[in-house]
C-alpha cells in the first residue's frame, strides 16, 4: 500500500487492534508493510493505544492487555458493515480536511472508509475504482475524478454502469448518452470569485487582477464567476490582467511569478484575486521584495484559505466549505443506498469570504 492509500490515523488504530484481535501480538516491521506508514508513525499510535488502555507495547511492537483486546462497540446504524471508497486525486493540500470529514462522519455512522489517492497526472481511474469494487468490497464511492483528460467521460460511463452507488465531490458529470447528470455535491466557486470582487470593489479598488492556477480543474469556476464579476460592478475589464500562472514545480515558477507582477503594475492594478494560496504568498514575497505594501500599494485575494491566515501579513481568503462538502457527500451516499430509487440530487454549497490584513482602500484614497 503506498503512503498516498494509507489509511488516516483513526481507521489506522482500529485497524491495528483488529490485526491484534486477530493474532494475539503485533509487530511495528508487519504493520509497516500492511499500511505502508512509517514506522515512527506507527509507533505513536501505539503509544496513544496503549495510554487508552487498549494494548501493552513491548519491544518492537504490542501485545493485548490482561483483559484481552476490547470488543468494538456495536452500531445500531443499519449502515454499520458498509465500507464506502474515496477516490481523490491527491492526498494533500485541498483534500485532507474533506477526507477527513467523510471518516469522521462516517465513523459516527457506522460506515468505514477506503481511501485511495491518485494524481492529476493519472490519465484513467477506471482501474484504481474497479480494484475498490471488485476486489475490496466497497458498497458506494466518493470519487473526485480528473476532468481534464480524455479518459474523463469514460470514467464517469464506467461508475454509471458498474451498478455502485456513487457521488461526485467538487465535480459536474453528465451520463452518455442522454446527458442525464449524476450525483453530486460541490462548492459554488464563481460566488467565491464574485464575493472576493465585491469585497475588493466596496474598498475602493477598480483595477483588478486574476491569477489562476494552471492545473486545477477550480479555475474555470473562478473565472466564470470574476467575469461576471467585473462586468456587474463596473470594474475595468478592458484593463484588468487575467493571467495564468506557471507550475510552481517548474524551474520557471519564479520567473513566471515576477514577469506577472509586472504586468500587474503597468496595467496599474491596486488588487489581485489568486489561486491558490501558495500562489498569494509567493505574490506577496516578491512585492514586498520590491518595496511595495500589502495592502498599500497591492491588496492581495487568496483563493482556498488553506493556510492563507499563516502568511505576514494574514491573507484575506475565500475559503470553500471542505468538511461541510466531506459530509455532504457521504450523506448523499448513504441516502442513495438507501434509497436507489430517488432523484438525483445536485448539492451545491457556498463558499465564505474571511477578510484579513492583506485588503484595504487603494493608496491615495
Amino acid at each position: 500500500m503506498s503512503d498516498q492509500a494509507a489509511p488516516l490515523a483513526a481507521s489506522r488504530r482500529d485497524l491495528i487492534l483488529d490485526v491484534l484481535a486477530r493474532a494475539g501480538a503485533v509487530r511495528v516491521s508487519q504493520l509497516v508493510t500492511e499500511f505502508g506508514v512509517a514506522a515512527v508513525t506507527l509507533r505513536r499510535d501505539l503509544q496513544q493505544l496503549e495510554e487508552e488502555g487498549l494494548l501493552i507495547r513491548v519491544h518492537g511492537g504490542a501485545v493485548p492487555p490482561p483483559g484481552g483486546v476490547a470488543a468494538r462497540r456495536p452500531s445500531t446504524d443499519p449502515a454499520a458493515s458498509t465500507t464506502v471508497g474515496v477516490l481523490v486525486p491527491s492526498l494533500d493540500f485541498y483534500w485532507p480536511q474533506v477526507v477527513r470529514s467523510i471518516e469522521q462522519e462516517g465513523r459516527g455512522r457506522g460506515v468505514a472508509m477506503l481511501l485511495r489517492g491518485t494524481s492529476y497526472d493519472l490519465q484513467d481511474e477506471r482501474p484504481v475504482l474497479e480494484r475498490m469494487v471488485e476486489n475490496e468490497g466497497v458498497s458506494g464511492l466518493v470519487v473526485v475524478p480528473n476532468t481534464d483528460t480524455e479518459y474523463a467521460q469514460d470514467v464517469v460511463d464506467w461508475l454509471a454502469g458498474s451498478g455502485v452507488p456513487f457521488v461526485l465531490a467538487e465535480r459536474d458529470a453528465v451520463r452518455r448518452p442522454d446527458g442525464t447528470p449524476v450525483e453530486s455535491v460541490t462548492t459554488d466557486h464563481a460566488l467565491g470569485a464574485l464575493l472576493a470582487a465585491r469585497h475588493l470593489a466596496q474598498l475602493g479598488h477598480r483595477k483588478v487582477g486574476l491569477l489562476i492556477s494552471r492545473t486545477s480543474p477550480t479555475s474555470r469556476k473562478i473565472i466564470a464567476g470574476w467575469t461576471a464579476a467585473c462586468r456587474e460592478l463596473g470594474l475595468t475589464p478592458a484593463e484588468h490582467v487575467e493571467r495564468i500562472l506557471p507550475d510552481r514545480a517548474s524551474p520557471g515558477f519564479s520567473r513566471g511569478i515576477d514577469d506577472m507582477l509586472d504586468a500587474v503594475l503597468k496595467a496599474g492594478v491596486t488588487a489581485l484575486l489568486v489561486h491558490s494560496d501558495r500562489e498569494a504568498m509567493a505574490i506577496v514575497d516578491l512585492a514586498l521584495s520590491r518595496g511595495l505594501t500589502v495592502p498599500g500599494d497591492l491588496s492581495v485575494v487568496a483563493y482556498d484559505d488553506e493556510f492563507a491566515e499563516l502568511s505576514t501579513p494574514a491573507l484575506t481568503g475565500v475559503a470553500p466549505p471542505r468538511a461541510a462538502l466531506g459530509r455532504a457527500a457521504l450523506d448523499l451516499l448513504l441516502s442513495r443506498m438507501a434509497d436507489p430509487s430517488r432523484p438525483v440530487h445536485r448539492l451545491t454549497l457556498s463558499p465564505a469570504l474571511n477578510v484579513r490584513a492583506s485588503t484595504g482602500a487603494p493608496a491615495g484614497r
